[in-house]
């Protein structure tokens, strides 16, 4: 597998509006909550479109076969696009977010390793304000597009709108013809910019600098969960908006520029 790029917006033309359509004819029992409970906080829940025979639960992944569900069967829209794909499909899902709800920072370490999958994101509902954040980078899907995504690497969504959020995703295998669709996107995929949460932690670090006793008082607690705790707090008192992620991000990407340091 050759090295991955944390996103390209692929060169593929999708019928948004078709996919729209058929969206709205699913049946509201179609929708399942998502298997993973243990990092997310709102409604996460799904439609499995093909997924794999031996799955052990609901929207949740497998080896086996790939199995058209009666999602999938009954409604033209999905199999056309499907069916035209360009690589082999092995799972597909309908993936919304709730109005308030979000993801936490994980990782898909499966996803993009020897024998594993790709995953591509199809955006058919984002409302404005909706943040999916790889390595802290603010991804600019916007529904009608198709992007990869290497979710091997830390991200996260948050959906502080009053509105759902829906996206296709389609996990496929890492066949020549993808790899080659992804390189090609390269050239047109917008620059990725910090989202509104990295943009204020930038901020309060600029404000650190600028405040010796602060600086001072969190270089001395050891405790990480304690100095998350406080971080926190002091962002609350200067007004910013940033989470325990940004804080965790920083953390990780400090004890790298160490460890780099001994490398020869």
């Amino acid at each position: 597998m050759p090295d991955l790029p944390r996103c390209s917006r692929l060169p593929l033309a999708i019928d948004l509006a078709g996919l729209l359509q058929a969206l709205a004819r699913l049946d509201t029992e179609a929708w399942q909550a998502h298997f993973n409970r243990d990092y997310h906080q709102g409604d996460w829940s799904g439609v499995a479109l093909v997924a794999a025979e031996d799955a052990p639960l609901p929207l949740a992944p497998g080896l086996g076969a790939p199995v058209h569900s009666a999602w999938w069967r009954d409604e033209p829209a999905w199999q056309a696009l499907l069916q035209r794909w360009p690589a082999k499909v092995r799972a597909a899902r309908l993936l919304r977010l709730g109005p308030g709800a979000r993801i936490h920072e994980h990782r898909d370490p499966d996803l993009g390793s020897p024998g594993g999958c790709l995953r591509l994101h199809v955006p058919l509902l984002s409302p404005e304000g909706v943040a999916f954040l790889v390595d802290g980078l603010q991804v600019p899907m916007r529904p009608g597009e198709c992007w990869f995504l290497d979710l091997s690497r830390p991200h996260r969504v948050d959906n502080p709108s009053a509105l759902e959020r829906v996206h296709l995703v389609i996990d496929c295998e890492a066949d020549p013809a993808l790899l080659c669709l992804i390189d090609q996107g390269l050239a047109q995929t917008p620059a990725l910019q910090l989202g509104r949460a990295g943009q204020d932690f930038a901020r309060f670090r600029e404000c650190v600098v600028a405040d010796p006793a602060l600086a001072q008082r969190l270089q001395a607690m050891a405790d990480p969960q304690a100095f998350i705790a406080q971080v926190l707090l002091e962002c609350e008192r200067l007004g910013l908006e940033f989470s325990e992620a940004e804080v965790r991000g920083a953390m990780r990407q400090g004890k790298q520029a160490w460890s780099d340091q001994w490398r020869v």
